[in-house]
């Protein structure tokens, strides 16, 4: 089994290229989607999130309102910490089961948004980043998920400089172009990959 980590900034389009290694054979492991799937109602994650942060972050439904606490959190750097320390261990688990249910000759590829940030290179046999200018992210940000510009620019330096994910990567997959100069790029690393998982240990 190859275990990959997958990383990019916000509009980078890694999302993109989870889909398309999917679609050659690749075992994913979403970090986002588990994030928010150990904390759905009736979750010990919830019950965690709605002690540490009260009622208020929930919606009438009893879902959580992630608005809410987004706006909570990413004002304050400790509160930040007090919820990636209930999430984090949660995703950690479910990432691990998950990848024990792959076959040895596997790639299971794990979408990390915050694999840099969090120091999480090493879990990897290797690295892939998908790598794109600030002006393209700001572009697609703004032009793809209809965001201002400001909030854009923030979400965007919350997150890793490009310079920190390069220097982390193992192989880079370049997508500050066209969606059509993309998929060439990503079957390269594909073959790449299904190499690295056939060779003997």
């Amino acid at each position: 089994m190859l275990k990959v980590g997958l990383t990019g900034g916000i509009g980078a389009g890694k999302s993109e290229v989870s889909r398309l290694l999917v679609s050659y054979g690749a075992v994913l492991i979403d970090a986002d989607r588990i994030a928010r799937e150990v904390v759905e109602p009736g979750t010990p994650g919830l019950a965690a999130v709605v002690e540490a942060f009260g009622d208020g972050v929930l919606t009438e439904s009893g879902t959580l309102d992630r608005p809410k606490l987004g706006s909570i959190v990413f004002a304050d750097a400790d509160r930040l910490a007090t919820l990636n320390a209930i999430v984090h261990p949660l995703v950690g688990a479910r990432s691990a089961e998950l990848e024990s249910r792959a076959g040895a000759g596997d790639v299971v590829v794990h979408d990390v948004p915050l694999l840099t940030e969090n120091g999480l290179a090493p879990l990897y046999d290797l690295v892939v980043v998908v790598d794109a200018s600030p002006e393209t992210q700001l572009d697609r940000l703004v032009r793809l998920r209809g965001m201002d510009a400001s909030e854009a620019r923030a979400r965007m330096a919350a997150q890793a400089t490009r310079a920190q994910r390069l220097a982390i990567a193992d192989l880079v997959i370049d997508n500050d172009g066209p969606l059509e100069s993309l998929e060439p790029q990503v079957l390269k690393v594909w073959d790449e990959l299904e190499r690295r998982a056939a060779a003997p240990a």
